[in-house]
């Protein structure tokens, strides 16, 4: 069952569960976009193909907040806000290492398509893109840390490379960090957007599915 955060004529707001794909993949697993299609199929007893617009997406292994389109006039114009930096997004993550209380990641990142993997790398090399977040420490052990990240740019794996390449990788990543057991301490627990019709800013909040394990 589908947790679904709100809801109306021209948008959805859901909470992917973790482990599932936003669309289908080569795995053939059942993905998010086809359970909140059966949704609202269900739901409001829908003849026919139901359209569902993806604007963003979230990394499989990655769960927390969503926003779909319900109509292509909302697709295009969340489209467009996210295009202009409109839409805010903010994560949890732990990670190993204890960073500085506060601060600003920008980098070039490139993304490999063939092993999908994302590096960073000098500014003006080919294909780069720039990245943006920033983050504020709000719990540590001395050992391990919870960051809360608002992200400005929605990169390929940007939250784990930036981390990851300054010594702090996220807990349980095991493409960029440590091979240890366990799924990513990574969470998509805030999300703000203007409503595509009614103009109004909407924002969405979620309690992180993890939290900092301390030795007592």
């Amino acid at each position: 069952m589908i947790n679904v955060i709100y809801e109306d004529n021209h948008v959805i707001v859901v909470e992917k569960p973790r482990n599932i794909p936003v669309q289908v993949d080569s795995s053939g697993d059942t993905d998010l976009i086809s359970m909140v299609r059966e949704y609202i199929r269900e739901k409001y007893d829908k003849k026919g193909n139901v359209y569902l617009g993806l604007v963003h997406r979230l990394d499989r292994p990655v769960g927390g907040l969503m926003v779909f389109a319900r109509t292509s006039k909302a697709a295009s114009r969340l489209s467009e806000e996210i295009r202009k930096g409109n839409v805010e997004k903010y994560y949890t993550a732990l990670v190993h290492g204890v960073p500085k209380k506060h601060g600003v990641l920008e980098d070039w990142l490139l993304k490999d398509e063939r092993t999908n993997t994302t590096t960073v790398v000098p500014e003006g090399t080919a294909g780069s893109k720039y990245a943006k977040l920033e983050y504020e420490v709000t719990d540590s052990d001395g050992r391990d840390s919870q960051v809360y990240i608002h992200l400005y740019t929605g990169r390929s794996h940007q939250i784990r490379v930036q981390f990851a390449s300054r010594g702090y990788p996220l807990i349980g990543d095991m493409r960029y960090g440590r091979q240890e057991k366990g799924r990513i301490a990574l969470f998509a627990s805030g999300l703000s957007f203007i409503h595509p019709t009614l103009k109004e800013k909407m924002s969405f909040s979620l309690e992180p599915d993890m939290k900092l394990t301390k030795n007592e």
